[in-house]
Formats: C-alpha cells, structure tokens, sequence
C-alpha cells in the first residue's frame, strides 16, 4: 500500500465523497436524490452494527464497503456479518486499496465474533471474481435474491 491510506469508518461529513465515489460503482446509474440519501447516510451510520468504511489516499477517498454485523441465535449465538457496495475509484484500481477496505471490514467482523462474514457480487467479470478471491473470500454457497430493481450491467 501507499504512505498517507487512512482506513475509517464514515462520518456525518463524509456524505458527499461517498456519492462521489459511488459514480464508479454502477457507472450509468443516477445518484441518490440529496435528501434521501442524506436521510438513508445518517440512518446507516446510525444503526447498530452497521459501518461505512473509507480508504482515503492523502485527501482522495479511493475506496469503500458497508459492513453489517448482525445478532444471531445459531452457533453459539455468534452474529453475523454482510459486505455490501464495495467500490474502488476507477483511477485507483489495482493497487490493494479495495482489498484494504475488505481487510478492515473483516477485522471488525472478527473483533466482534462474526463466525462469518458474506458478500455477494453480480459481476461476471473474472477480474472481479479474483479479486474477491484474492481477498480471501471462497465460493462456498448458492446464493438466490429476489429483486426490486434490475440488476447492474456489468
């Protein structure tokens, strides 16, 4: 990695980088109306067990994943967790910061005794599916999803 990476949970202030960013997470998508997404920030940063995590290069937010950790009463009673929207900055890609956040995010999934942490992608793209792998994440599982909005193209 690079001198100057700063790893952190997101921030009140945060809102607008992250909008930023999420134009290279689903490139022909519209970004969420202001208010609303004011008002969804606000409650996930909120919430209980969930966190927006930021890799900052210097003042560059470069990439970023939400990471949910959720209660559970099978084994053991040890929680959960999910990864959703992992995006890296299109100028930024290949250089491990997709994979820090990743890291992070499995770390506080650890260190909260997540026996296990999950993500899903809809990609296609071997290049996406190895750097999940690379990452050190295993295809193990069918997964099946009902949706309310179509699926990226990607």
């Amino acid at each position: 990695m690079t001198d100057g990476l700063i790893i952190r949970a997101a921030q009140a202030d945060d809102l607008s980088d992250l909008i930023g960013l999420y134009a290279h997470l689903i490139v022909d998508e519209p970004p969420c109306p202001p208010d609303r997404a004011r008002a969804q920030f606000d409650r996930l940063i909120a919430m209980e067990g969930s966190t927006i995590l930021l890799c900052h290069l210097s003042t560059q937010l470069v990439a970023s994943c939400v990471l949910v950790i959720v209660p559970n009463l099978t084994r053991g009673g040890a929680s959960f967790a999910l990864i959703e929207n992992v995006v890296t900055h299109a100028d930024f890609r290949g250089r491990g910061f997709g994979t820090g956040v990743l890291d992070a995010a499995t770390a506080l999934a650890q260190g909260e005794g997540c026996y296990k942490i999950m993500l899903m992608t809809g990609s296609k793209r071997p290049s996406t599916l190895a750097f999940y792998e690379a990452a050190g994440f295993a295809r193990t599982k069918t997964a099946f999803e009902k949706r309310f909005l179509p699926p990226r193209k990607d």
